[in-house]
């Protein structure tokens, strides 16, 4: 099977634009596309002789060759071996499955993505795994006797931040792994194997590819044992994505630095512009002095993600104000190239009834600035 150094990769020193557009590209060949086109195969030609050893490809569900291309595009960004996934729920739910057994003990995030909470009540604990929650922001529980150690961030929705390399140190002390759900950041904006994580996750659905028309998770790793654990597992449950929505990724990662780029220009806007109004209450966005996790955001994130929460006081004035809106879509989700925003109530959340999570999308800024004043004005 290829690996990442079969592929062309960019530079390290490279520009994140430039990383984007050629990682995991092959080598040139005259007469070649520079992304060749999905495979779309389950069973390929095997050698009548030798039988699988012989070639890389034998059966679509271990084996891809546009889904190898993919993995090879978001190693070089996250710095480390890819896995990916049918969603980001499989990839998660893959990682805490092939890893914990019954008698381990996992930390999870009280204020991170709730369907990984559900699942790790509903089903971890079902399989005799011990579970422990703590806030994002801390304080954390002692790590001794925990065998992983999850955590999301920034966290989805509530935007809080914890210092990577300091929770690591804690983690590994106590010889426990740690795992970094790094959906809202990107490898774009923080690089937690880089900060002393032992395994990134993430759903690939939101921001890395960006145009809401696919799902994908992924997992990256530098160490071989976990990396041979999870593809075992992904092979075993059969947890793969297609090799046309893998091509979709690939084709849209290109512009992952120019995307991420405007949204967090529009967030910023947005956020400077609900900040002074009297009418929105618990505005979260790391990029402001006065966030509480800006302390950490500043040093630890390459930069702030497109995503903003705040508070509209009743389920009420929230559909007034996106029934108002001409830019900002009511939809769930986040980091795709259209704004939206929903009330995370409704989807299971611990949240006020008003709670908003806002995701910027790369409309003009001035447009967007303009819409959500006009729909909070209006929806008063």
């Amino acid at each position: 099977m290829s690996t990442v150094d079969d592929y062309r990769l960019p530079s390290p020193e490279q520009g994140d634009g430039t990383r984007c557009v050629h990682a995991g590209l092959p080598e040139p060949t005259p007469g070649a596309p520079f992304l060749p086109g999905p495979v779309l195969a389950a069973p390929y030609h095997l050698d009548p002789w030798q039988g699988p050893p012989a070639a890389p490809n034998g059966y679509g569900r271990p084996d891809n060759p546009t889904r190898r291309l993919l993995e090879a595009a978001v190693a070089e960004l996250e710095g480390g071996d890819c896995r990916v996934f049918a969603s980001g729920q499989a990839a998660i739910t893959g990682l805490l499955l092939a890893v914990l057994r019954a008698g381990d003990t996992v930390v999870l995030p009280t204020d991170g993505y709730f369907p990984v909470r559900a699942f790790a009540t509903d089903t971890l604990a079902g399989n005799g795994v011990r579970v422990l929650f703590a806030p994002t922001a801390g304080p954390y529980p002692a790590f001794d006797g925990v065998r992983l150690v999850l955590v999301e961030t920034p966290a989805n929705p509530g935007l809080d931040v914890v210092d990577l390399p300091a929770l690591a140190e804690r983690a590994h002390a106590a010889g426990a792994l740690l795992a970094v759900d790094n959906t809202t950041a990107t490898p774009l904006g923080q690089r937690p194997l880089d900060l002393g994580a032992d395994v990134v996750v993430a759903s690939g659905t939101k921001a890395l590819t960006g145009h809401s028309d696919l799902l994908l998770g992924y997992i990256a790793t530098r160490s071989p044992e976990l990396l041979s654990t999870l593809t075992a597992w992904r092979t075993a449950t059969g947890a793969v994505p297609g090799g046309f929505d893998a091509w979709l990724a690939h084709r849209s990662l290109a512009t992952l630095d120019l995307r991420l780029a405007r949204q967090t220009a529009n967030a910023e806007a947005l956020a400077r512009l609900l900040v002074e109004r009297a009418d929105v209450s618990g505005l979260r966005w790391p990029g402001l002095p006065d966030d509480p996790s800006y302390p950490v955001a500043v040093r630890q994130l390459r930069r702030i993600p497109g995503v903003l929460s705040f508070d509209l006081g009743s389920a009420e004035r929230v559909a007034r104000f996106l029934d108002a809106s001409r830019l900002v879509a009511a939809a769930t989700s986040f980091g795709g190239l259209h704004t939206t925003a929903d009330r995370r109530a409704q989807w299971g959340d611990d949240t006020t009834p008003g709670f908003v999570r806002l995701s910027c999308g790369v409309e003009d800024t001035a447009d967007l600035v303009a819409d959500v004043t006009a729909a909070l004005d209006a929806a008063a």
